[in-house]
């Protein structure tokens, strides 16, 4: 049984080995069995146990740190935790995005080893790197963009725009820009002859506020925000306790498990395709009209059934 004191100098004695590596010392077993003096079995066995998990390799006798990894990367528990679920969402991308993420997160983790599973369904976007970077980088100068977009009310056309965030919305990334001085939302696969400008312009500093406040790519800049007061039943109250919408409040809770919330929103569709998803777990209780919409979608879907 080894005391605490054994510990203590095994702790110093690896972190000074791992110290020299980081510095790009080339090591020998014989002489740092010396220096620390201890066996050149313990030294073996710092090697291939105890320093297993960092990128350390042996080389003609002497023991390197692998080009490109430092020490200093090396990570607490929970920050393992948070490079693992980065991993696993950046695998459900997939493509270069994935390939990137795996090869970067590999340098800092150390390990291939990943405790953690998700099943996100991400557009994949990564033959648009290219068109990615200049729009980040228009973002982070506060530069206006030209490019081409497509959509089914106008066509192709050319515009000038002033990027403000790239933002992903049920899995597809859209980039959300002034244009002729409203946010417009561009979804990202559609933008084409992208191409930086020389001037510039003032960022909204409501635009971080708006975004998170938005429930879906439907949201409205330019529109009084709105409450639609909602009933939820057993089922779907465990679902939205769990997971509030970002504008959500309680407003009761029963006995029954039941629960009353209201959402604040800009634009209708950023409610009803959740509601009609949850049926007939939700209700919407107020306004009416929201309520109006939904059935007579439902009946225009039944009737098509018919």
């Amino acid at each position: 049984m080894a005391y605490k004191h054994d510990y203590d100098k095994i702790l110093t004695r690896l972190t000074n080995i791992l110290s020299k590596l980081n510095d790009g010392e080339a090591l020998s077993v014989k002489e740092l069995a010396e220096e620390f003096n201890v066996s050149s079995k313990t030294i073996q066995r710092d090697f291939n146990e105890r320093l297993s998990a960092f990128p350390v390799y042996q080389d003609k006798r002497k023991w390197k740190m692998q080009d490109g990894f430092r020490v200093e990367k090396t990570k607490s528990l929970e920050e393992q935790l948070v490079l693992d679920i980065i991993e696993k969402m950046t695998e459900s991308i997939g493509g270069k995005f994935a390939t990137t993420s795996h090869k970067l997160l590999s340098k800092i983790k150390n390990e291939d080893f990943n405790p953690i599973y998700t099943k996100l369904n991400i557009e994949d976007i990564s033959d648009r790197f290219d068109d990615i970077q200049i729009i980040e980088k228009a973002i982070k100068d506060k530069t206006e963009l030209e490019c081409s977009y497509e959509n089914e009310r106008e066509g192709i056309f050319r515009a000038n725009i002033q990027p403000l965030k790239i933002v992903n919305y049920e899995g597809f990334w859209y980039l959300v820009a002034f244009r002729d001085g409203y946010v417009q939302k561009y979804y990202i696969k559609t933008l084409s002859n992208i191409k930086t400008t020389s001037k510039t312009f003032v960022v909204d500093e409501n635009i971080q506020e708006l975004l998170e406040n938005s429930i879906s790519i439907w949201f409205k800049a330019d529109i009084e925000p709105f409450e639609v007061k909602i009933h939820a039943d057993e089922v779907a109250t465990k679902y939205f306790k769990r997971r509030a919408l970002p504008t959500q409040t309680i407003e009761t809770l029963s006995q029954d498990g039941t629960m009353e919330f209201i959402v604040t929103i800009t634009d209708e569709m950023e409610i009803i395709p959740i509601i009609k998803y949850w049926i007939p777990h939700l209700k919407v209780l107020e306004p009416d009209w929201v309520n109006d919409v939904i059935d007579e979608e439902l009946k225009l879907f039944l009737k098509q059934r018919n």
